[in-house]
């Protein structure tokens, strides 16, 4: 569920706000700092490596999308590294040759890169935060962590939670909870799709069309995760309400337990855990090469 607060960014007067790699994830922040009123189209700029995928940017949402991107970047007051972890030093060596400001505010959703490392590769006293987003960011139901570096103030962490309250949830954390959380909600999407689509198969094996298991299925899924949220009890209660004595219920729930379903999710997070702690290795030893 969005969050419905007003927020904004400190840009003042000829500020602006880069999105650097406009993918699926930068475009819709993009989108939705837009349609929230956050800022308006002349204060935002996006780039990628396409020409291609410019053109659509600008086309879409009414904002300058260039490959060659240098000319924006003295002005940016925020610069959202949307690039894979790998990519992040060299990003980050072209912004400071290109002439970004000593105070710009870097926000990066790399999974793995720390912020000491984005403080050690913008090799000045730049605010840096790092975030965590998931896809639910593209229907406004995302869930999103944050965290500053060494020279991000209180204000400059609240500034990149403002960008990412308009696609969602943003929480603001401890960094040494960000492999873990990257993990689960970065990862958990994918798992739940797997959910939906085992749950589905199986509507099907007992006779439902395909798409009318599906629908049920993603509607009892949301049904069930609005009453984790809104009613604020354990999830153990929850599904109590659910098992009558003697009824399927139970019976589905003692073969779900047979097949070790909570070891197994256990050791899903847990290995992409240890997965993404490697990612932030693979880009400090690009960026020393």
């Amino acid at each position: 569920m969005s969050e419905t607060k007003p927020f904004s960014l400190p840009l003042g007067a000829d500020g602006t706000i880069g999105i650097v790699g406009a993918g699926v994830m930068g475009q819709t922040l993009g989108r939705r700092l837009l349609s929230a009123g956050v800022v308006r189209p002349d204060q935002l700029w996006a780039t990628a490596k396409s020409r291609a995928t410019c053109e659509k940017v600008a086309q879409e949402l009414g904002i300058a999308a260039e490959t060659s991107y240098d000319h924006f970047v003295p002005k940016a007051k925020v610069l959202l590294l949307c690039v894979k972890p790998a990519q992040t030093p060299a990003v980050i060596r072209h912004l400071r040759a290109a002439g970004m400001a000593p105070d710009a505010l870097l926000v990066s959703i790399a999974a793995g890169v720390t912020t000491a490392k984005l403080e050690m590769w913008a090799g000045a006293d730049n605010p840096c935060v790092r975030a965590m987003p998931n896809t639910p960011c593209i229907v406004g139901e995302g869930a999103t962590v944050v965290c500053g570096g060494v020279h991000a103030t209180a204000e400059h962490v609240e500034s990149a939670r403002a960008i990412f309250r308009a696609v969602g949830h943003c929480e603001i954390v401890d960094e040494a909870y960000f492999n873990a959380i990257t993990a689960l909600s970065g990862s958990g999407p994918a798992y739940i799709y797997l959910i939906i689509e085992a749950l589905s198969d199986a509507g099907v094996r007992v006779g439902l069309p395909r798409d009318l298991a599906q629908r049920l299925v993603a509607q009892t899924m949301l049904g069930a995760a609005r009453m984790v949220q809104e009613t604020g009890r354990h999830p153990a209660s929850l599904r109590d309400d659910v098992t009558t004595p003697a009824g399927c219920t139970i019976g589905g729930l003692l073969m779900l337990e047979d097949g070790k379903i909570r070891s197994v999710l256990a050791r899903a997070v847990e290995e992409a855990t240890s997965i993404v702690s490697e990612l932030g290795k693979v880009s400090e030893t690009v960026s020393s090469a």
